[in-house]
């Protein structure tokens, strides 16, 4: 096969490997003869599999609707798959070890198509038997660099903003509708619903049960606030269990009476058996740090370092604002930090390391951790 070495380089890897630019005609080579070859189409990806191997030649683009380079470290296909491509990635039909079949990875640019090198498969969804979705992890990463130039950088949007920041300890009620409207799309209703939630519970929760009518998420990815059809008390019948963790390993409660709802109740934390304790924020507070902690878990872009010192959590935060509330989460006590579109989680189990997670509405949003000395499990910007 016919090479020429590209300008760019593959630098963030246990090794350095050259961007090799080919003639598509020499795709066939990689997968073991183009008579044993086949060519399907995934999200707008070329996919290319033979009796040695698959290649996968992504367009350059930054939508998240369509395969491609996804960041540094990874590759999307976004399907459905036709049954060969799924029948290679998800298993071996004849009998065949996959995990010695290599997955080329290539990116259209204009009129060539650059070698980016090869790739494993670390994730996958599937319905009724057909790859929906399907993530590879790049056997040695991107260079910043030539991840710009395989994967243009899209232009900024209008980042939801932190207005709401400043009603945190003034207007907590104002706080997070702000919070919660400019961080999640309304899902189509162009009038907010009226509030029919019952008079018995305390007004944060008949708030963001106003909210989830038209704003689903508001309700939580990871742990969830429970639709108010499932409220329920404890086994006891003294807690109003409102929240729980996607596991059931832990729960939120209120204090319930036959009374009328306190305004503003103390929220207790419970992992299974055990005493409950009581979060530091009542539920007014309380909801804007479950809603902060939410939208980074489901945001659809994530950075994710290993565990930091505090020297690196400083570095980190040092252009970000700090939510000024008390910690949250018994388990792991939890900051939150932020910036237009960004929330930054910072949780301290009591040792000298730090759990850090950020999530972003926008790619853009990440781009001032970009440069900082952390090592990323997972960078998306």
């Amino acid at each position: 096969m016919v090479v020429e070495e590209d300008a760019g380089m593959i630098d963030h890897g246990p090794a350095v490997l050259p961007a090799l630019v080919f003639d598509e005609e020499h795709v066939p080579v990689l997968v073991g003869g183009a008579a044993s070859a086949g060519r399907f189409m995934v999200g707008g990806a070329t996919i290319v599999i033979g009796r040695a191997g698959m290649v996968i030649i992504a367009e350059a683009s930054a939508a998240p609707a369509r395969s491609g380079v996804w960041s540094a470290d990874e590759v999307r296909l976004i399907g459905p798959a036709p049954a060969p491509v799924t029948e290679r990635l998800m298993g071996s039909p004849w009998g065949t070890d996959e995990s010695s079949w290599p997955i080329h990875i290539a990116v259209r640019l204009g009129g060539e198509v650059l070698y980016l090198g090869t790739a494993k498969l670390s994730q996958a969804g599937t319905s009724n038997g057909v790859l929906t979705d399907c993530e590879l992890r790049f056997e040695a990463p991107l260079s910043r660099q030539l991840l710009n130039r395989v994967r243009p950088p899209l232009p900024a949007v209008d980042l939801p903003g932190l207005e709401w920041l400043r009603n945190v300890n003034d207007d907590r009620a104002a706080a997070l509708e702000q919070f919660v409207t400019g961080w999640y799309s309304a899902a189509g209703a162009t009038e907010p619903p009226a509030n029919r939630s019952s008079s018995r519970l305390p007004g944060g929760l008949r708030q963001l049960y106003r909210l989830a009518k038209q704003r689903p998420g508001a309700l939580g990815t990871q742990n969830r606030i429970l639709p108010e059809s499932d409220l329920h008390t404890d086994h006891l019948g003294e807690m109003l269990v409102f929240g729980a963790e996607n596991q059931g390993g832990f729960f939120w409660s209120l204090l319930w009476t036959l009374d009328g709802p306190e305004a503003d109740p103390t929220v207790w934390f419970r992992e299974f058996d055990e005493e409950p304790a009581a979060e530091q924020e009542p539920l007014s507070g309380f909801l804007i740090q479950f809603s902060l902690f939410e939208a980074s878990m489901g945001a659809d872009y994530l950075a994710l370092p290993r565990r930091l010192t505090a020297t690196q959590v400083a570095q980190l935060t040092q252009a970000l604002h700090l939510v000024p509330l008390r910690p949250f989460w018994p388990w792991a006590p939890t900051h939150f930090y932020v910036a237009p579109g960004l929330v930054v989680r910072v949780s301290n189990e009591g040792g000298e390391e730090f759990a850090v997670w950020a999530g972003a509405t926008h790619r853009s949003a990440l781009e001032p951790l970009a440069d900082l000395p952390v090592d990323w499990i997972r960078f998306d910007g």
